[in-house]
């Protein structure tokens, strides 16, 4: 018991208190002991105490969006916390845990107020050293603040972008068409979609390897990107197929785009190593078939341009390959 009053005598939470005021305000805190594994607090509970570790140590952690947890600092004997919910009313900011059997001080916000009451210097003090600590852990919930953002944003842009090749995936383009379909007065304004095949890329895969056809989808993603505005919406659907939203481009200025695409990946030369793992690699010159269609000309929602775009694709391929097609 006397290791446990040098500690709490010792904790910040008390420092620069004279030898009445810490009598006067430990004698208003009731111990506790806390089992291994249980929570003290949970994140985003209300709450109207604080508490000063005493012996053993507890953990804090916050959720993260996919539902994990991430550690953000240790509590140690003579560590506060809880200060939140006592001071400023507030849900807790994060979750503490018990690592072991531990034992607490608490002070409820009721006897807080007291001290604010009856003994101002000590309470004054008392808030000073609560905000000292408070720092330290702002540090870390800050960052960790920042790893959350950071994780959204990327959790953002996975959700619309193809992993191999950076441009956006088949749903944010769909939704594209959709949303452009939906707020478009479309007798007044026009719109292009572009789909796009590489010819014989199965044969890539079988002949020299997957990683080989990877090689090529990514320099054509390239291509198409370098080729198109940057208000056009470029998207690798799935394998080798690719599609392009031309906003406010009539169906003739499309295939002109086509044409001027289908010329830059026929004078691509992408460098694939073979035989796989020697070290020497040989050169792949990739062809493509494109099919363009226009709205409102060849279509009057989403799924018939979509449709007719991927109609002047099959035509495109049973022409011979290599070529672009209107609808």
């Amino acid at each position: 018991m006397a290791e446990v009053k040098t500690v709490l005598r010792n904790s910040p939470f008390f420092k620069n208190l004279t030898e009445p005021e810490y009598a006067a305000v430990s004698s208003l805190l009731e111990y506790r002991n806390v089992p291994q594994g249980i929570a003290v607090c949970r994140e985003g509970d209300a709450g109207d105490e604080l508490a000063i570790c005493l012996t053993g140590s507890f953990a804090a952690s916050a959720g993260l969006s996919n539902g994990a947890r991430r550690d953000l600092f240790s509590i140690l004997p003579g560590d506060c916390f809880g200060e939140t919910a006592v001071i400023a009313r507030e849900p807790h900011l994060v979750t503490i845990i018990a690592r072991e059997v531990s034992g607490i001080a608490v002070l409820c916000a009721q006897d807080f107020n007291r001290i604010l009451a009856d003994y101002p210097p000590a309470a004054v003090k008392i808030l000073g050293n609560i905000g000292r600590q408070l720092s330290g852990r702002f540090e870390s919930f800050a960052k960790h603040m920042d790893d959350l953002i950071r994780w959204g944003a990327i959790a953002r842009r996975r959700a619309i972008q193809d992993d191999l090749t950076c441009l956006y995936n088949r749903r944010f383009l769909e939704d594209s068409i959709r949303d452009r379909f939906g707020h478009w007065e479309m007798g007044l304004r026009k719109m292009s979609l572009m789909m796009l095949d590489l010819d014989k890329i199965h044969a890539i895969n079988e002949q020299y390897g997957t990683r080989a056809g990877d090689l090529v989808i990514i320099a054509t993603a390239e291509v198409i990107r370098s080729v198109m505005r940057s208000t056009d919406i470029c998207a690798r659907l799935s394998g080798d197929e690719f599609a392009v939203l031309l906003p406010d481009a009539a169906g003739k200025d499309a295939f002109r785009t086509g044409v001027r695409l289908l010329a830059a990946i026929n004078n691509l030369v992408v460098s694939v190593p073979f035989p796989p793992g020697s070290g020497a690699s040989i050169t792949l010159v990739p062809n493509a078939s494109i099919g363009v269609a226009e709205a409102p000309a060849h279509a009057a929602t989403a799924e018939e341009l979509k449709l007719a775009a991927d109609q002047a694709l099959h035509r495109a391929k049973r022409k011979g390959r290599n070529r672009v097609e209107s609808a």
